[in-house]
């Protein structure tokens, strides 16, 4: 633990302003041909109740409405439907999506035409604009999904905070392998699961349960800072496991609140499960280089100040686990 503090510490106070368990969810935009120069429409945005994300789509001005945009809630999300025609059938075109630069999420695109080809692309914050494709190929779609993993880990600051936790408990470079792999086919376990409809965990209940997961990690580095032992502590692989399968309920939001056809399900969940992977990698990597860099520098630390991560990681966990609980309580 004396070697990983100082990272932890200074990823503490980054993450520390942005203290909310992952929330953001991406919205998903689908365009479905119908005719040569026609398109039914599918818009889902992330929603709370009857209060939507502030997301607008805008599509070239040379299309003209054919129906209007029909909106429900539902499970979490505000969807609206309606059909469109455009001379170009689109191609050549750029679709924007509006309000997407003052948030936080992503919103993927699919554009499936009557030829069989799908078109799959991102909107980001700082690019809320796609320009449709004539002949979109299959790599890009796959480039899309492993885009979406790895921005989805990386915003996930709650499941980040756990991968921290878990490294202040390992000792040994053996250790860290078995921990990481272990977590990594525990979450791959539940994300395939989940993604392909076998099964699922109510969302409220999950939240508050990943959040607990947190809580529980800051109590056992405390432990281990004053040289006692527990299961957690000798075997933090069996712990990075058994939590690990709930977190990968948590990725799997990722995917499922897409709504993604059955057809474009495999190819999604492989290469956003890589992207997650990829993501948790880098994570993990920049931690052992800030560790390394200060024990290059040859830091020395008060004692009472490593006490500090374990704080930030249980302080954090029971500040989640708390709101969680009033969110399920409707408090």
């Amino acid at each position: 633990m004396k070697r990983w503090w100082p990272g932890v510490l200074l990823t503490g106070f980054v993450i520390a302003p942005h203290a909310a368990a992952h929330e953001v969810r991406p919205a998903y935009l689908e365009l479905q041909q119908t005719r040569a120069d026609s398109f039914d429409v599918l818009w889902k945005t992330p929603a709370r109740g009857d209060l939507r994300l502030g997301l607008y789509v805008r599509l070239p001005e040379e299309c003209v409405v054919l129906s209007e945009p029909r909106g429900v809630f539902r499970g979490g999300a505000y969807i609206e439907r309606w059909s469109v025609r455009h001379p170009q059938a689109l191609v050549g075109t750029t679709i924007y999506i509006d309000g997407l630069e003052s948030t936080l999420t992503d919103v993927l695109v699919r554009i499936h035409r009557l030829d069989g080809s799908t078109q799959v692309a991102r909107f980001m914050p700082e690019r809320p604009a796609v320009v449709v494709a004539g002949a979109p190929k299959r790599w890009q779609a796959a480039g899309t999904y492993l885009a979406v993993g790895v921005r989805h880990i990386l915003g996930g600051v709650d499941h980040l905070l756990f991968v921290l936790g878990l490294l202040f408990l390992v000792q040994g470079r053996w250790v860290l392998v078995k921990t990481i792999t272990a977590f990594t086919i525990a979450h791959s376990i539940t994300l395939a699961i989940a993604t392909l409809g076998y099964a699922e965990a109510p969302v409220k209940v999950l939240n508050v349960l990943i959040a607990m997961s947190i809580l529980f990690l800051g109590p056992e580095i405390v432990r281990l800072h004053r040289g006692e032992t527990s299961l957690t502590i000798r075997q933090p692989w069996v712990v990075a496991f058994a939590f690990g399968l709930l977190h990968g309920f948590g990725f799997a939001g990722g995917l499922t609140e897409l709504g993604l056809p059955q057809s474009e399900i495999p190819l999604a969940l492989l290469m956003f499960n890589i992207g997650v992977e990829l993501g948790q990698l880098s994570f993990v990597a920049v931690l052992l280089g800030l560790a390394a860099s200060f024990r290059v520098l040859e830091f020395r630390w008060q004692r009472w100040v490593r006490l500090v991560p374990a704080y930030v990681v249980g302080t954090l966990g029971a500040f989640w686990a708390t709101a969680q609980l009033a969110a399920m309580f409707g408090r």
